[in-house]
């Protein structure tokens, strides 16, 4: 009970007073007054809205409401997440003596190491920076690599979260055709002689939405073309530990020799959440600005923090985790295909060897963002695929996410609603 009244009390529910007792916090009025204050004058000062976050929208979303089921929150499922070994991770990292102490800028060295390690032979552990999780890591590489105003290559379709990452720094997202094999290089190689791009954002390994994976034959193409025109490449591997079948393949930063590679990647999709850790990898002077840059936006990474995930990616445990979480993520992706095989026949989708999601082409009639509406009023969350192309879409699509239902059932339920809300899906 107390505990229960606790947490009630830093939510401001209820207000605690020594010596008299627990009361019900009264609500505070903020509708229908009239002497609220005028806020319309910084509509002026900031004109034209620079930042975009409708990819973004569903992790706003409580993926575990009431009734409601989501397809569309990237993150695994608390089933899915390692919380003994977190937990213990913590314990371990909190009874370190310099536990609270500040850390090296560049982040814990064992931690580096580790990083350094996992993206393959000739990375060294002074190329990496640890950071705040991807996002973070994605939106200063943008800002360090492409100055404002200027075209940055992505892959079409893409991560929507690094479309609004670049257009908040000012920058022009350019879509470069993909397929089932990734990045097509005779399309990059057009956009690059049409555009003078000097950075291209890609991910190799299960692509965000698409789950591609980049073919063994184009990746010398990319790395060829991108030196040819004296452009980086921002590789981005956030998947790099949700393989379903088979090890991931290797990275692009393992086959690159002159600095042209800049590797990002986190632990968040596959550990949990609230672990907000990752990785940056370069080298050279971009490895320099960067470390400038990430000095000036938060100093550096919470060392507790660091020090769990050191603590949890060193531990036996951490290798039982991913083959548990592999594994679970395999089954529900071969789950929530049969269902749409079985409930949306006039849809299409394939099989990805990785990640969260998979990518369903609807038919070339509909209307991806009204589907999802009337999905949404069935309780049911899904991701329309427009926010994902940078520009306009060739056909419509949903991503349609598998880690962050409760079980396969419940995935299953999810296209059962799906299907209707969005009867023409059916046909």
């Amino acid at each position: 009970m107390s505990r229960a009244l606790a947490e009630l009390g830093r939510e401001g529910t209820v207000v605690v007073r020594p010596g008299a007792g627990t009361f019900v916090a009264q609500p505070t009025a903020t509708s229908g007054r009239a002497d609220l204050p005028d806020y319309s004058w910084q509509t002026v000062v900031l004109a034209e809205r620079a930042i975009d976050t409708e990819g973004l929208s569903a992790l706003a979303d409580p993926p575990h409401a009431d009734g409601v089921i989501s397809l569309a929150t990237g993150y695994a499922h608390p089933s899915l997440m390692p919380h003994a070994a977190l937990r213990s991770a913590l314990m371990r990292a909190a009874r370190w003596p310099d536990a609270w102490d500040r850390p090296p800028a560049a982040g814990l060295h064992g931690l580096r190491a580790w990083f350094a390690r996992e993206t393959g032979p000739g990375t060294d552990a002074r190329d990496v920076l640890i950071t705040g999780g991807a996002q973070g890591a994605m939106s200063a590489a943008f800002r360090a690599l492409v100055p404002a105003g200027a075209p940055l290559l992505v892959e079409s379709p893409t991560y929507s979260g690094a479309l609004s990452a670049a257009r908040a720094a000012g920058i022009r997202p350019v879509p470069v055709p993909a397929d089932r094999d990734g990045i097509i290089p005779e399309h990059l190689a057009e956009a690059i002689a049409r555009t003078g791009a000097q950075a291209l954002y890609c991910q190799p390994a299960y692509s965000n939405p698409s789950g591609a994976v980049l073919a063994a034959g184009r990746r010398q193409a990319v790395l060829d073309l991108a030196g040819a025109a004296g452009a980086f490449v921002i590789e981005d591997d956030c998947g790099r530990w949700l393989s379903h079948r088979q090890q991931a393949p290797a990275t692009l930063l393992s086959d690159d020799t002159d600095g042209r590679v800049v590797y990002l990647t986190s632990l968040t999709k596959a550990a949990a959440p609230s672990l907000r850790i990752g990785a940056l990898i370069a080298r050279g002077p971009a490895a320099s600005r960067l470390q400038a840059l990430r000095a000036v936006d938060d100093t550096f990474v919470s060392r507790p923090l660091q020090q769990a995930a050191l603590e949890l990616v060193t531990s036996p445990a951490w290798e039982r985790h991913l083959e548990t979480l592999n594994q679970a993520l395999g089954r529900r992706a071969l789950a929530l295909l049969a269902a749409i095989s079985r409930r949306l026949p006039a849809v299409s989708a394939t099989l990805p060897d990785g990640g969260m999601h998979l990518w369903v082409t609807l038919p070339q009639d509909s209307d991806d963002a009204v589907t999802t509406d009337a999905a949404r009023r069935n309780n049911v969350i899904v991701m329309p695929g427009r926010p994902f192309f940078p520009a306009e879409a060739p056909a419509p699509h949903l991503r349609l996410t598998f880690s962050a239902a409760a079980d396969e059932a419940e995935l299953d339920e999810g296209i059962r609603r799906l299907a209707a809300a969005a009867p023409e899906l059916t046909a």
